[in-house]
């Protein structure tokens, strides 16, 4: 268990008697002053506990922690002050969520105890959470698995959804990544109420009739209510039914629904170009006077552009096939039954899958595929 501690204070000596005290039962660091302390969060991060001043020059402790909060949400936040009023304790349990509020002078025994207890509080958070994703990521495997059996060609358009949503999302550095992700996965899985030739014509580019544009709004809503029956999954739910609204609002990203929804949108139109044949580099500038885009997300564009440009294509082998290669053109059996769509990244279910339809009815080869690129993805 981690056992990281970030100290702040504006007092040097309070926090040089921290360190004699507790420096060797915690790994502790200290910030003098609330300007160190944010770049100790944002530059040093994660911590496990958070002890904070109350009273100190321009930011307030309570402000401090309500940031320290929206920053890292699974570090648990102490307040240790001098000043132990009840209006101040209120507001720092309302606003900053303290785990506990300590007054000065704090015996050094208490205030250990009460920094295990915080750091354990800790390790059930990060616990809860690595449990919640893992399930829930195991969960929306199984539905993929499940689209991809049942329509490819939707499954392989989520797929390159996907990839495009987690490097717009790194690109923001957008808190709980995982939730966007999965959104984008399960983006198309109302797909599978879609005649096959609706699915086939809309993912082609090509028009549709008022009614048939009907059903593939009702799609949208029919993989929404799939989803929000599944506990915890309601604000993916929410992100999947907002897919095709644009963009109204201000320049934040803090509503993780409206940009969730805002990503799937531009995700989704930047793959309509590409489907219909336009080069990256075409298809991003077509979309950088569209008003119902989030700018960030249209300055993030640009870095898929530079991880498509990068990505080399090879024509390979079943045997050559690995995980994390992404197919350029469609596989189809040797009965023109279509395996595998374009731009699906390869994953084990993928190669099982095409190796069992080549012991059978035979597999059409070399099959095409990239190697996508992946530098580090930084904001300016």
């Amino acid at each position: 268990m981690s056992r990281r501690v970030l100290c702040v204070d504006d007092e040097l000596h309070v926090l040089n008697a921290l360190v004699r005290q507790h420096g060797k039962r915690f790994e502790l660091q200290t910030a003098l002053g609330v300007q160190q302390g944010v770049m100790a969060l944002k530059n040093d991060g994660p911590f496990g506990v958070v002890v904070s001043d109350l009273r100190m020059p321009g930011l307030d402790g309570i402000s401090f922690l309500s940031l320290a909060r929206r920053t890292s949400p699974d570090t648990v936040r102490i307040m240790l002050t001098g000043h132990g009023d009840l209006q101040s304790a209120l507001a720092a349990v309302n606003e900053g969520k303290i785990f506990q509020f300590l007054t000065k002078p704090c015996p050094p025994e208490r205030l250990a105890q009460t920094i295990d207890t915080a750091l354990e509080q800790h390790r059930l958070i990060k616990a809860e959470r690595e449990l919640q994703e893992k399930t829930l990521h195991g969960m929306v495997a199984v539905l993929s698995e499940i689209l991809s059996l049942v329509s490819p060609v939707a499954f392989s358009r989520a797929n390159r959804i996907r990839r495009y949503v987690q490097q717009m999302s790194a690109f923001l550095e957008l808190q709980d990544a995982w939730q966007y992700e999965l959104a984008a996965m399960l983006c198309q899985v109302g797909c599978v109420s879609l005649p096959s030739d609706i699915l086939d014509r809309l993912q082609a580019g090509q028009t549709l009739s008022e009614g048939e544009k009907g059903i593939v709004r009702e799609q949208v809503r029919l993989g929404h209510d799939l989803l929000s029956k599944i506990p915890r999954l309601d604000k993916v739910a929410e992100m999947v039914l907002r897919q095709a609204v644009g963009w109204s609002g201000d320049r934040g990203i803090d509503d993780p629904i409206k940009i969730g929804g805002q990503m799937l949108k531009v995700a989704l139109d930047f793959d309509q170009h590409l489907t219909q044949g336009k080069a990256v580099a075409d298809a991003i500038d077509g979309m950088q006077n569209r008003l119902d885009y989030h700018p960030a997300l249209k300055e993030a564009l640009r870095q898929i552009q530079a991880i498509e440009s990068n990505s080399e294509t090879f024509r390979v082998s079943i045997s050559q096939l690995e995980p994390g290669m992404v197919t350029s053109k469609p596989v189809f059996a040797k009965n023109g039954l279509l395996l595998v769509g374009a731009g699906q990244e390869m994953a084990e279910s993928a190669i099982a899958r095409i190796n069992g339809f080549a012991r059978t009815l035979g597999v059409i080869e070399p099959i095409t595929v990239t190697v996508p690129a992946q530098p580090k993805v930084t904001s300016n």
